[in-house]
């Protein structure tokens, strides 16, 4: 099998399994298997694929026939330009939360060592990437759960930020909440209870700790508000990432806890997946 065979092979299997994305995936594929970069593929489509590649290339497959998340099989997932290790017990880093780095990052332009939290951290994608991106920061990653904690502590070192801790602890229970902070941010479990049904096939291999909020999805968002909002220092910044149908419920709880200088900011589908406010 030359590597074009293996890659039509790999889009037929993946489209026929009933998966949206089989072109991307297919690429990630052939990629990983290979061990050669999109270029190097297409000025080398004509060479066979090794036995080897080609047993990877089929449990590869059969693995996402069943729907077994691609970043779990890859052992890797890249977010905002970075590398992070995931599998199962953590939630793979979405595109979608990406904005909510962007948003992040603008608030801090021109800070000197500002103090940064990312609550309900998981695999610390949006910590880590903020202090790769922001080095004079001081980046603090809470995470409740073992199995998450352990991913990002281990993508802190994969990714050589020296400027990230991560902390274990449980926002119920307010970790780190008497410290002073320039900017919290959270992408906390948003899935109303009822909504299980309709969640993608993919996510039945994921925690279920990393989605359901609660009955309505936003018991998190209420929490965080109640136990963290006096956390922040003057004019410190307050970002929460929401689900799709959520920002009008989340500023309206924002509003209700004191902020008034709201603001949301779409993601690339143009989903408003981010809300913000300041402190006065």
């Amino acid at each position: 099998m030359t590597i074009f065979e293996a890659y039509q092979h790999t889009k037929k299997t993946l489209a026929a399994a009933g998966i949206e994305e089989y072109v991307t995936e297919a690429k990630h594929i052939l990629r990983h298997v290979t061990g050669m970069t999109n270029m190097q593929i297409l000025t080398r489509y004509n060479e066979q694929l090794s036995p080897f590649a080609q047993n990877n290339l089929t449990a590869i497959l059969r693995q996402r026939e069943i729907h077994y998340p691609l970043q779990y099989i890859l052992g890797e997932w890249w977010f905002y330009g970075y590398p992070f290790a995931v599998g199962p017990g953590v939630l793979a880093p979405r595109a979608d939360t990406e904005c909510v780095v962007e948003k992040c990052l603008d608030f801090l332009k021109g800070k000197e060592a500002p103090r940064v939290l990312d609550l309900c951290a998981g695999s610390g994608c949006i910590g880590i990437a903020i202090a790769k991106e922001c080095p004079q920061a001081e980046v603090l990653l809470v995470e409740k759960y073992p199995e998450a904690m352990r991913y990002s502590a281990q993508n802190i070192e994969k990714n050589g930020a020296e400027n990230a801790r991560a902390l274990a602890g449980d926002v119920m229970e307010k970790t780190a909440a008497d410290q002073c902070f320039d900017l919290i941010v959270s992408n906390p479990p948003y899935v109303a209870a009822g909504e299980k049904e309709i969640m993608s096939p993919e996510t039945a291999f994921e925690p279920e700790t990393a989605f359901f909020g609660g009955e309505d999805g936003l018991d998190f968002y209420r929490a965080i508000l109640a136990g963290y909002a006096g956390s922040l220092a003057p004019g410190g910044m307050l970002i929460f990432e929401v689900g799709a149908k959520q920002s009008a419920a989340v500023t309206d709880l924002m509003r209700e806890a004191g902020f008034s200088d709201i603001g949301t900011k779409e993601d690339l589908n143009g989903i408003k997946r981010a809300v913000f406010a300041t402190s006065k």
